[in-house]
């Protein structure tokens, strides 16, 4: 049996590395386009590689999804993190959980992963072909050919194919499996930071919140956990999740929208009322600028003092009811105008892809073309940031690898 995998990324090697060890006997050669092998495992994670996540829960794992959480809830049943992690140590990688439950290799260099993977591919025999585009797929007498994008290159016919080429910003990038029958979910930019040219908070880059809310004004999109404040905007965590799950709202918005921050993460105003009565009543001879809520760092206490226009030299027993106010409103409903985006780090992740409509997402085979899988981001699945986006890699490729 001849397989070919189109893709030398992640999910192109793993998806290699399963066929090999369901079917032994099976040839599989990994076509990539580029020169370079597993650039996205490289890249992540600030050049670490951020695995997977190391929650014990899959349902937890499930619904770190805003697309395909129903599909992987099912699959995680055959395999998930757990068995990731195992399938990393096993082969000489050992693996270290964060307190954030992001997980990394022990030496903290993303080359141990891609030593790994290309260490096993070698064992196996699994044949890499670099600067082996493929311009176009058409079924022959039961095999699917290849045509590559290299001219003077011969036709290559396969028993099955994986396609593990990764997501595409243009809807031109689908047009190849379109043709092929496949419905496509148009692309967008998924886990994006917010761009805030205007909002002089930018000049306090390098605060970190560690727990906040972040809201879009006019929906119903919400995130929450540690906020960054960077010299373009925000980031962190809350602003990541909350692009993720309203990639397709963001974008319908041009990304032109105001977002409502609340610093404490309290929904419930009369709770951070109640604190900033206890320090009125704690610490009444206190200047505002010595005696704040903990979780605020110091620097941006006093640019939300001076947003509400409150000298931060009176002492707490002066602060009257009206800046009282105006200070709860602006600590649990600050509002920042966004006007665009930046890519997160090195890494891009996009929404869309070919719909889950057109595979059996039990087998990860197309219902368009038969002996034609899919795994990894080409499909309209995607994560937040955390280890997710490479632990949906790792599972489809696991059973996609199997060629049922």
């Amino acid at each position: 049996m001849r397989v070919a995998i189109i893709g030398g990324g992640a999910g192109g090697f793993f998806s290699a590395i399963s066929v090999k060890h369901h079917h032994p006997d099976a040839h599989v050669t990994i076509h990539e386009k580029s020169l370079k092998l597993l650039s996205k495992v490289k890249v992540s994670g600030g050049g670490r590689c951020n695995v997977t996540n190391g929650t014990d829960s899959i349902k937890t794992l499930a619904e770190a999804y805003p697309r395909g959480s129903k599909q992987l809830l099912k699959l995680f049943g055959t395999y998930n993190n757990q068995d990731v992690m195992r399938w990393f140590e096993e082969r000489g990688v050992p693996l270290v959980i964060q307190d954030d439950l992001c997980v990394f290799p022990v030496s903290q260099n993303s080359q141990s992963i891609i030593d790994c993977f290309m260490n096993e591919a070698r064992r196996l025999g699994i044949e890499i072909n670099t600067q082996s585009g493929i311009r176009k797929m058409e079924e022959v007498d039961g095999q699917i050919e290849l045509t590559f994008i290299v001219e003077n290159v011969q036709n290559e016919r396969y028993d099955k194919v994986i396609v593990a080429t990764g997501g595409s910003p243009k809807l031109s990038g689908f047009d190849w499996l379109e043709e092929f029958g496949h419905q496509i979910s148009p692309p967008v930019p998924s886990l994006f930071t917010f761009n805030m040219p205007a909002e002089p908070i930018k000049e306090l880059m390098g605060v970190v919140v560690e727990h906040a809310t972040v809201r879009i004004r006019g929906t119903k999109l919400r995130g929450d956990g540690p906020l960054l404040i960077t010299h373009w905007g925000m980031s962190g965590p809350a602003v990541l999740k909350l692009s993720s799950f309203g990639a397709r709202i963001l974008s319908e918005l041009s990304y032109q929208c105001v977002a409502q921050v609340n610093w404490v993460n309290e929904v419930n105003v009369d709770m951070v009322s109640d604190r900033l009565i206890r320090l009125i009543k704690e610490q009444p001879n206190k200047q505002l600028s010595n005696a704040r809520l903990l979780e605020i760092p110091i620097r941006l206490w006093i640019f939300l003092l001076e947003k509400c226009e409150i000298p931060k030299e009176i002492t707490w027993s002066q602060l009257g009811k009206k800046p009282f106010n105006k200070l709860l409103n602006i600590l649990t409903n600050d509002e920042y105008s966004v006007s665009g985006k930046t890519t997160f780090k090195e890494e891009f992740v996009t929404c869309g892809g070919v719909s889950l409509e057109s595979i059996n997402m039990k087998t990860m085979e197309s219902r368009a073309v038969k002996n034609l899988y899919f795994t990894g981001e080409v499909m309209d699945i995607d994560g937040i940031t955390g280890g997710y986006n490479f632990q949906a890699a790792w599972t489809t490729a696991f059973i996609a690898g199997k060629l049922d």
